[in-house]
């Protein structure tokens, strides 16, 4: 099987995460694709192959080599997100793109055009995988497991390539944040890992965001609106006052780089009750510290106000990994170095976001993200240059030979 049908083949599989549900996994169809790639992993000869109850899988391609090397590891995840269906996907290939306009959808007059998308103009002459419109493609990140299975089959017809003993490791509900949750690191057994979970061609990383999320609850007082005045304390509007009360230039739509911001991703209620959801991201740990402090102190200015009708459940949900994988600068090394050897200019920048690979480094598993190839994830315009995946594939096998090569 080539990795491109090993992709579509993934991605007609619905494995939508539901962040409302307390369950793990959060949707049971994301066993659907993990059966199938146990499968897979147990035709093509993988060892120690276990698929759990929470729908975590691993596998272990044995050392082909005398010398003592490093137990290494490659992930990837499931779930696709919750932003967009991922039901009834619908995949085509657009071949030698133009650098024009793609139809997407005639009927419904879906287009991704450069003018939107001027990321396309990168990929002139590429293979692209694209979507009808309708659903997202889930690349995001069901290009990373087609990734790390090709390239363990590849090492598998290919004994003369030498290496240690690899483990691969797939998990549900990275994209609601729970990836790591239950992931058994002692017994994943390796000394560092990849998460194949990035962007564009290129792209290496080993900082993210310090993530936090809160939910704030207002208990409004409803009357009825002709006798209401002295009375009424409407929940939407406590709701739209505590949204104006946080900077507009620290929304996602004006921030880059390094640059943190608090998002707002819901909102809803009546008169008498709302509730408002963030997410609160940096970079940097005092920073982010700071804006959580700012939304407490949001709240309880609100609450003086309004007389304690607000209440803050806020959490911390994953750290800059750069704390955990700085140390150990030999892990990112091999990777940088595997993209060279590849003729792939490695693009170090920062995570605008977290992968699994952030929280498993602090449970003690150094973990960089590198590309698995999608762009404009999570949405109808999401697409894939085939070239990216196969390049994906090509630095996972150059990164285990030379880790056996240095031992």
């Amino acid at each position: 099987m080539n990795i491109v049908e090993r992709f579509i083949k993934y991605v007609k599989i619905d494995t939508q995460s539901d962040e409302n549900s307390s369950q793990t996994p959060s949707t049971q169809k994301q066993f659907n694709l993990a059966k199938e790639v146990e499968r897979e992993m147990l035709e093509m000869g993988l060892t120690d192959v276990s698929l759990d109850n929470n729908c975590y899988l691993m596998g272990t391609l044995p050392s082909n080599t005398d010398k003592t090397v490093p137990t290494i590891g490659f992930i990837a995840h499931f779930d696709t997100s919750p932003d967009m269906s991922g039901e009834n996907v619908n995949p085509r290939i657009v071949k030698n793109y133009d650098g024009k306009e793609i139809v997407l959808n005639e009927a419904q007059q879906i287009i991704s055009s450069p003018a939107d998308f001027p990321e396309l103009l990168k990929f002139i002459g590429d293979d692209l995988i694209v979507t009808d419109g309708t659903t997202l493609l889930g690349a995001d990140d069901k290009a990373g497991i087609a990734e790390i299975m090709t390239a363990m089959e590849y090492l598998i017809d290919h004994p003369e390539i030498k290496h240690g003993k690899i483990r691969v490791g797939f998990t549900p509900d990275e994209e609601i944040g729970r990836g790591a949750d239950k992931f058994n690191v002692d017994k994943f057994g390796a000394e560092w890992a990849y998460t194949m979970d990035g962007s564009e061609i290129g792209e290496l990383e080993y900082e993210n965001f310090n993530a936090a999320s809160a939910k704030i609850s207002i208990q409004g007082r409803n009357v009825h609106p002709g006798y209401a005045k002295n009375k009424m304390i409407n929940a939407l509007h406590v709701a739209n006052e505590l949204v104006q009360m946080l900077p507009v230039n620290g929304r996602p739509e004006y921030t880059e780089k390094y640059e943190g911001f608090f998002h707002l991703i819901a909102i809803n209620g009546t008169v008498d009750e709302a509730a408002v959801s963030y997410i609160i991201r940096d970079h940097d740990r005092q920073i982010f510290e700071n804006r959580k402090k700012e939304m407490e102190q949001a709240v309880a200015f609100l609450n003086a106000r309004y007389n304690n009708r607000l209440k803050l459940e806020m959490r911390d949900q994953y750290y800059n990994m750069r704390e955990k994988v700085e140390p150990v600068k030999h892990v990112v090394d091999y990777a940088f170095r595997a993209m060279e050897e590849a003729n792939i200019t490695p693009i170090v920048k920062p995570i605008r976001g977290g992968t699994d690979g952030a929280r498993l480094s602090f449970m003690g598993l150094p973990c960089p993200n590198i590309f698995a190839g999608g762009m404009n994830f999570h949405g109808r315009h999401e697409f894939i240059p085939i070239r990216a995946m196969e390049k994906a594939t090509e630095v996972i096998v150059k990164i285990a030979g030379l880790v056996a090569k240095e031992a």
